[in-house]
């Protein structure tokens, strides 16, 4: 048997400038990022004013809303760039922080993990490595390797050992860390890792301002949904009103009658399914809900992309 050679690339073969080249490709491929961190990230802009200085990329994490801060940087790190980001997450008010260099340096290193140690739980800095190897002359692949993340990231949330976190809280954390767990891992639907202390979870749906989310209510109702909410009201209602002249195609293609909110007093509008459920329920109920859950987001993710997303489309290119 005959070995290739791996071969270490260097990465301006595959991007040459950082600026023009790296960061516009990192906001379209997010999803990669997203998959080394363990987080589901929307972009929500490129080269972003922070007081005088631009930030590369500025993103919200869906599963808390969360801001998130990357800073790119190609060759190894330096105290300008760890400013920058420092000087970034201030701006932005981010609770996670994501410095990509191709080296690290050991220094650097360590400044991460003393932020991650003397900050709380809401409040992430990560540390990635950009790689690229060839076997032989095959075509390049990258790597994004972490070298600094929070304390016991893979394992649980520091939310999980906290004892502030009530029962209910605890057990809509448990509910959820099944449900993406289970999604993650055999549907490749997300990213995410660590189940939230929280009534509800957000997924990204892979176009800015929508969003395919779960939530307990109150009256015991179980939610799953598209969410559109791109920050601008007349945009969420022109865009929802675009889905619902196309209701009877639509709900051909889920499989069932949809519930369609445009909630006038509200920024955004929500379509929707529901079902009984309490997070009260016992494990037998629990399991069922999960199952339920896990069903209808799968399909919200493949109508949106197969129907929804194309109506969206066609209809902004005609308008331009």
């Amino acid at each position: 048997m005959k070995f290739g050679q791996l071969k270490t690339v260097n990465v301006r073969e595959l991007w040459a400038h950082e600026e023009k080249d790296f960061t516009p490709w990192l906001c379209e491929n997010i999803g990669e990022l997203s998959a080394a961190l363990g987080l589901d990230l929307e972009v929500l802009g490129r080269e972003v004013d922070v007081g005088g200085f631009y930030l590369d990329v500025l993103a919200k994490e869906t599963s808390t809303n969360r801001n998130v801060v990357i800073e790119n940087q190609f060759g190894q790190s330096n105290h300008d760039h760890l400013g920058k980001l420092l000087t970034y997450a201030g701006g932005k008010d981010a609770g996670v922080l994501v410095w990509i260099a191709e080296k690290i340096r050991e220094e650097h290193r360590q400044a991460i993990d003393w932020i991650n140690e003397h900050t709380d739980e809401n409040t992430l800095v990560f540390g990635l490595e950009l790689n690229a190897f060839r076997i032989d002359d095959s075509k390049p692949v990258f790597q994004f390797r972490t070298v600094a993340q929070p304390n016991d990231w893979a394992k649980e949330s520091k939310n999980s050992r906290s004892t502030e976190v009530s029962s209910r809280s605890r057990a809509y954390q448990v509910f959820f860390q099944g449900l993406i767990d289970e999604l993650r891992d055999k549907y490749r639907f997300t990213n995410a890792k660590l189940g939230q202390p929280q009534s509800w979870y957000s997924f990204t749906s892979g176009f800015r301002g929508v969003k395919i989310s779960c939530w307990f209510g109150a009256g015991e109702q179980l939610t799953a949904e598209i969410y559109l909410d791109v920050g601008n009201k007349d945009d969420n209602k022109r865009r929802f009103d675009l889905l619902k002249q196309n209701q009877l195609q639509i709900e051909q293609a889920f499989g069932t009658a949809l519930i369609w909110e445009r909630l006038d007093e509200k920024q955004a509008s929500r379509i929707c399914v529901r079902k009984t459920g309490s997070i009260s329920d016992d494990d037998f109920a629990l399991a069922s809900h999960r199952e339920w859950l896990i069903t209808q987001l799968l399909l919200f993710k493949k109508v949106w992309q197969d129907v929804m997303l194309p109506l969206v489309i066609e209809t902004e290119t005609e308008k331009n």
